[in-house]
């Protein structure tokens, strides 16, 4: 059965758990109105609030507890505000001596509204999406010559949802919502008003608009026609419920990629009929007449591409010949879009594909859940989810398996950081390390990795390193002393309270592993502890946490020093933090280190603290 656009755009082959809302606000013009309406009837169990927003005035006020209270806020700021009804009486417009650019005012309009209808998200962090413009469909430039110019409103249109895009970036948690694509996927001529309302109402029409000729409004009696007007349903083919599913389709999506709900990690893929059409050693033999290339294979060798970019790592395991796969591999990826360097590692052998797939996840320190396996055949797909649970599988229809890989929320991320740019070649160090480790002792080894701990702070939510740093707080499970998630106005807080926040990088002489930790502190107290788990084991923790005690003597004396651990379900590896670091423990979870007690001694790791 063909899927509605909300299936094809956001795909939920890769998803585990369901997302639920417990109360959203919408701010934005009629068309957010109609979404809200529509959006109540079908889920009963979410709050929908809204706030109509034509202009750039104040938005009503709210409590930071209110704002806390909504998962999410999003804006719809209207096009017809944005570029103003004087572009509809165009030629006048175009009379004037100085001429009038249209790009230039909805630019500025677009500015002056964004800035008003941010007010909540800079009060208190709240997550914001922003929808952009559905661009009219057709054309409204005054000649064929005058396309893509500033005197065609299509081209004016698509230039204001690139100059929002970017206004959008500059705000801390907000997201554009690509409404347009939506458009465009479905089919503008399924739900769009402009082939009845004027160009930049931009909403939806309805099919019992033609009532209004026939029967007598609320307001005034029907004027009299000549002629019955047919059923606008006869004319025009309508899909407001399509749309309407799609752009919440498409928030749940978004909200998702922010939260990196059920993400992938690594994508694991067998060769045979995955990759490429066949089998290799019977269908690629030198002089044979090679399998089709064109279609899935190719979509998927360049999928790979895209998401060896989003940080999301590749591997082989497959039954096969590894030196007839390394040797044949050119005959089988013609053009070359995919190298056998690409993957990350392999496991290519006549072993269990589970246990393989097991080898891979160990040597990258990943679980299972955080993993997905691409394989045509249903028995060893079986047998792989059987013996790892968590992890999820694929691969029974090749012409799903490219776009599942590209357009679900879980292989998507919110930003590209330096670290996620970056991951693919962390972990071949990363490998490289493991393999040398392995060859010494445990003293040799340390002492070979040369490792650097580069600490600042942080005061300020406008920091540069915020968003990571917050990031990297309220994502990290284990290493963490109690667990807890941070708001925006929280930080604000803590801040004001005269609070900071230390983090850190770390290097070794083979992996930049950058801001891998963050240690919350207040006065004489460290509220948290976070750190990656891809650098435990390198003693890293002990020396970071002796240079942010020091500095916080440093600051208000030698006085004892505070911390606690709360025990959660995932944080068994950070339990023996503070007692390792020579704090003394009353039993009860608090540590406490005494004015001039010095922290344990961390040889092999040398510490720099930049501010």
């Amino acid at each position: 059965m063909p899927l509605n656009t909300d299936e094809f755009l956001f795909p939920r082959d890769l998803e585990v758990t369901p997302t639920r809302f417990a109360k959203v606000l919408f701010i934005g013009s009629c068309l957010s109105e109609r979404y809200v309406l529509e959006m109540r009837q079908k889920r009963p169990d979410t709050a929908f609030d809204f706030v109509l927003f034509n202009n750039a005035a104040d938005l009503p006020p709210h409590t930071d507890t209110e704002l806390r209270s909504y998962d999410f806020q999003y804006l719809q700021i209207p096009l017809r505000s944005v570029l103003t009804d004087a572009v509809v009486r165009l030629v006048e417009q175009e009379a004037r001596p100085d001429g009038i650019d249209w790009v230039a005012v909805g630019q500025r309009n677009i500015a002056q509204m964004l800035d008003k209808a941010m007010a909540y998200n800079e009060q208190s962090g709240l997550l914001t999406l922003v929808s952009n413009f559905i661009v009219p469909q057709g054309r409204m430039a005054p000649s064929l010559r005058d396309q893509e110019s500033g005197q065609d409103i299509v081209f004016v249109v698509r230039e204001l949802n690139a100059f929002l895009a970017q206004e959008v970036r500059r705000r801390v948690n907000a997201y554009v919502a690509d409404v347009d694509m939506i458009a465009n996927s479905l089919g503008k001529r399924y739900f769009l008003d402009d082939i009845i309302f004027f160009y930049t109402h931009g909403a939806m029409f309805y099919t019992d608009w033609s009532g209004h000729e026939r029967f007598p409004s609320w307001t005034a009696p029907a004027p009299g026609r000549i002629e019955e007007i047919p059923d606008l349903a006869l004319t025009y083919d309508n899909r407001n419920d399509e749309f309407i599913s799609a752009v919440y389709r498409q928030i749940e999506s978004i909200y998702r990629i922010v939260h990196k709900v059920d993400s992938v990690k690594i994508v694991i893929f067998d060769l045979d009929n995955t990759l490429w059409r066949g089998q290799l050693v019977e269908h690629y033999q030198p002089g044979m007449a090679l399998p089709y290339s064109d279609g899935w294979p190719l979509g998927i060798w360049e999928a790979i591409q895209h998401l060896r970019r989003r940080g999301i790592v590749v591997a082989l395991a497959s039954k096969n010949d590894q030196s007839a796969v390394e040797s044949m591999w050119d005959a089988a990826v013609r053009p070359p879009f995919l190298k056998f360097s690409d993957f990350l590692t392999h496991r290519i052998d006549w072993n269990a594909k589970a246990a393989n797939i097991k080898a891979i996840l160990d040597q990258v320190a990943l679980t299972p859940a955080s993993a997905l396996f691409v394989d045509d055949n249903p028995i060893e797909r079986e047998s792989v989810r059987a013996q790892l649970p968590g992890i999820r599988v694929m691969g029974s229809d090749p012409f799903v398996v490219r776009r599942a890989l590209l357009w679900s929320a879980e292989t998507q991320i919110p930003m590209r950081s330096r670290e996620s740019a970056s991951r693919e070649a962390l972990l071949r160090n990363q490998i490289r390390r493991e393999d040398e480790r392995s060859s010494m002792s445990r003293p040799e080894f340390l002492a070979s990795l040369k490792s650097r701990v580069e600490i600042w702070h942080l005061t300020d939510i406008s920091a540069p390193s915020f968003s990571r740093v917050g990031e990297l707080v309220n994502k990290t499970n284990q290493f963490n002393t109690n667990g807890k998630r941070w708001s925006v106005e929280e930080y604000k807080q803590l801040f004001d309270l005269g609070g900071c926040i230390y983090a850190f990088s770390v290097s070794d002489r083979f992996v930049e592993y950058g801001t891998v930790g963050a240690v919350v502190v207040l006065h004489d107290e460290i509220v948290q502890y976070v750190m990656s788990c891809r650098v435990l084991g390198m003693d890293v923790e002990l020396a970071a946490l002796g240079a942010v005690v020091e500095a916080m003597r440093e600051q208000r004396g030698s006085r004892t020093t505070n911390a606690s651990i709360v025990p959660t379900a995932a944080n068994t590896p950070v339990r023996g933090l503070y007692a390792n670091a020579g704090f003394t423990d009353d039993g009860e979870g608090r540590y406490h280190l005494a004015p001039g007690v010095a922290t344990s001694s961390i040889g092999h790791v040398e510490v720099k603290m930049t501010g």
